[in-house]
C-alpha cells in the first residue's frame, strides 16, 4: 500500500498556484502557511508565484522573505500598480504547472479547497471555477458581482448560472494559449472564453478576509464593468446606435405632435418645460454615445502605442 501511494505522489501533475498580491503583507505568513498545509496533505508536486502589485505597504519584503526560506514559493515585483488582471498574467507567463490555481491573497479562499477544482480539471475540463453559496463581504460588492455576472452573460458568452469567481483552475494548455494575449487590459475570465467553452464549477466555502480590510472598491468595480463591455463585445456600441435611432424617432413623432397641435391651436404657447426636457434628454444621450466610443477608440489608440501589460522590476532569485 505504501508503495502505491508513493506512486500515485510521484505521477502527480505539477500545480502552480498564482496569487496576485496588494496591500497584504498581515496576510502572507498564514496563506504561506496554509498552503503548505493542503498540498502536504494532498502529496502534490507544487510551486507558488506571489505577484506584488505595486503594494505600498510591506508584501514585497514578506514576499521575499517566504521565498528565502521555501524554494517552492516565487515572487514577482510589479514597478506600479497594474491591477489585478494584469498582475495575473504576469503569473500565468512565469507557470510551468500542468494546472495553475489562482486564488486571492487574503485567505477568503482556503487552499485546501484548490484540490476540489484541480479534481476537475484532471477529469478532462479546462477550467473550473470555485462557486460560493454566501459571500463575506459588503453589500455593494455583491451588486457588483451580480451586475458584472448578467453583463458577462451577454458579452463575454459565459454559460447562465456559472459564477466567474477569482478562484479557479487551469489546464495549463490553457495558460499557454490565454498568455498569448498582449494588450495592456487583460481581463481573465472574457480571455478564457475565448480559448474555451469547457467549463464547470464547483461550491465551496467562502471565508472572512484574514486581516485588513478589501481592496476592490467601487471605482475598481466600474472599471472592471467598463473593461468587459468594451474589451470582448460590440454590444455597447450597438446599444448607443439603439439608443440615437430611438431618440431620433421620438423626436419626430413629438416634432409632428407639436405641429400639429399648433395648427389646430395656434393661439396655445409652447411649453419652455417641454423644449428643456427635450435638450438634456437628448445632450444626455448624445454624450453617454460619445463616452462609450471614446471607451473603445482609447483603449486602441493605448494598444496601438504599446502600452505594457506590466512591467517587472525585481524577482526572487531561483526557480524550482
Amino acid at each position: 500500500m505504501a508503495t502505491m501511494e508513493q506512486k500515485d505522489s510521484t505521477n502527480a501533475k505539477r500545480i502552480s498556484v498564482v496569487i496576485p498580491v496588494y496591500r497584504s503583507e498581515a496576510c502572507l505568513e498564514r496563506l504561506a502557511e496554509q498552503i503548505r498545509e493542503a498540498f502536504a496533505a494532498s502529496q502534490r508536486p507544487y510551486e507558488v508565484i506571489l505577484v506584488n502589485d505595486g503594494s505600498p505597504d510591506g508584501s514585497w519584503l514578506k514576499i521575499r522573505e517566504i521565498a528565502a526560506r521555501d524554494p517552492r514559493f516565487r515572487g514577482i515585483n510589479l514597478r506600479r500598480n497594474f491591477g489585478q488582471d494584469n498582475a495575473i498574467m504576469a503569473g500565468l507567463k512565469e507557470a510551468d504547472g500542468q494546472i495553475v490555481v489562482i486564488m486571492d491573497d487574503d485567505l477568503q479562499h482556503d487552499p485546501r479547497d484548490a484540490e476540489a477544482l484541480i479534481r476537475q480539471v484532471e477529469e478532462g475540463f479546462d477550467v473550473c471555477y470555485a462557486r460560493f453559496h454566501h459571500k463575506k463581504q459588503a453589500w455593494w460588492k455583491n451588486a457588483g458581482s451580480w451586475l458584472n455576472d448578467r453583463l458577462a452573460n451577454i458579452v463575454v458568452g459565459k454559460p447562465k448560472g456559472l459564477y466567474l469567481s477569482p478562484f479557479k483552475a487551469l489546464a495549463g494548455d490553457v495558460v499557454r494559449e490565454l498568455v498569448q494575449y498582449d494588450g495592456p487590459f487583460p481581463y481573465v475570465d472574457g480571455l478564457l472564453f475565448r480559448v474555451t467553452s469547457h467549463v464547470t464549477q464547483v461550491a465551496i466555502e467562502h471565508h472572512e478576509r484574514h486581516a485588513g480590510e478589501g481592496n476592490f472598491t467601487l471605482r475598481r468595480s466600474v472599471s472592471v464593468w467598463l473593461r468587459v463591455a468594451t474589451l470582448f463585445s460590440l454590444v455597447p456600441l450597438r446599444l448607443a446606435t439603439v439608443l440615437g435611432f430611438s431618440f431620433a424617432a421620438i423626436g419626430l413623432l413629438l416634432a409632428l405632435f407639436f405641429f400639429i397641435k399648433k395648427f389646430f391651436s395656434p393661439d396655445d404657447p409652447m411649453g419652455f418645460a417641454a423644449i428643456i426636457v427635450a435638450v438634456l434628454v437628448l445632450g444626455g444621450v448624445q454624450l453617454a454615445c460619445l463616452g462609450i466610443m471614446g471607451e473603445y477608440l482609447g483603449r486602441v489608440f493605448l494598444h496601438l502605442n504599446k502600452r505594457p501589460q506590466y512591467v517587472v522590476k525585481d524577482r526572487t532569485p531561483g526557480r524550482t
